[in-house]
């Protein structure tokens, strides 16, 4: 089993998956595998439970049922083994403290060093490639509080870039950053699939969901409504079921687009 990881057991699976929290439950029967390289889009309207999932595969919260990382209960990896192999960017960067970028970024690399070892070359490399890849090299020195809310995002992503996991994990990474910086992130998280990297991105925009994604995971009331191709997923039933809303979907170029029409009478109270 090299690194671990039993390949053939997928990167990511589930079955009877349920998280209740302040004992409501918010998911509950969820059964999915994520093969390696795969690009995963993480859809539902709001509460539908995206960064609750997203927080128990990282084994941030305790779930009931089976989840599963390289063939291993989430909740059975050492939490620094874990960081080796899954990294999460929240939705909201937490940079509160005064560190300098290219210093949260290099926090990436503590799950990869012993408790007194210090960054090597090797690391020092990582790190400056992560805060290019995200078009922060000129601010590497710069204490995070100075810096923009889209700007502290693009760095807790280097972060996880320079953890350098072979499972990505983001909630809404785009939902702070410029039309040009979503479409570069969409586009590197691209690449890193095709490098073998495994990506799950909760998203918010349809459009660039179906662009970005192999199969779109449609969450609604806590339960995994849809999992399959854009194409085979986003259908009008499926918005009117999923979103409340009439649509239209057609083909647009490398992807879909999603023409909303209106709130569907059936989501009216």
């Amino acid at each position: 089993m090299p690194d671990g990881r039993p390949r053939s057991s997928g990167v990511l699976s589930a079955d009877a998956l349920a998280v209740s929290l302040g004992g409501r439950p918010v998911l509950d029967g969820l059964a999915f595998r994520v093969r390696p390289g795969e690009r995963i889009a993480l859809v539902g309207p709001n509460g539908a439970g995206k960064t609750t999932l997203l927080r128990a595969v990282a084994g941030l919260i305790p779930y009931a049922g089976r989840l599963e990382l390289w063939g291993r209960e989430v909740r059975e990896w050492p939490a620094r083994a874990r960081a080796k192999e899954m990294a999460l960017v929240r939705q909201q960067a937490e940079l509160a403290v005064d560190f300098t970028a290219a210093e949260i970024v290099a926090l990436g690399r503590s799950p990869h060093l012993g408790w007194t070892e210090r960054l090597g070359a090797d690391d020092r490399a990582r790190v400056d490639a992560a805060l290019g890849a995200v078009d922060l090299g000129a601010l590497a020195g710069r204490p995070v509080t100075q810096l923009s809310g889209g700007e502290q995002q693009r760095v807790a992503l280097a972060q996880a870039l320079a953890q350098d996991a072979p499972l990505l994990l983001l909630d809404e990474p785009t939902a702070h950053l410029d039309v040009r910086h979503q479409l570069d992130l969409l586009d590197r998280l691209d690449a890193l699939a095709r490098s073998g990297k495994t990506v799950v991105a909760a998203l918010h925009d349809l459009d660039r969901a179906a662009r970005f994604a192999d199969r779109l995971w449609v969450l609604a009331e806590g339960a995994l409504v849809a999992d399959g191709p854009p194409a085979d997923v986003l259908t009008p039933a499926l918005l009117r079921r999923a979103f409340g809303v009439e649509a239209e979907v057609e083909a647009a170029g490398d992807g879909l687009r999603v023409r909303y029409l209106g709130v569907s009478p059936l989501a009216r109270d």
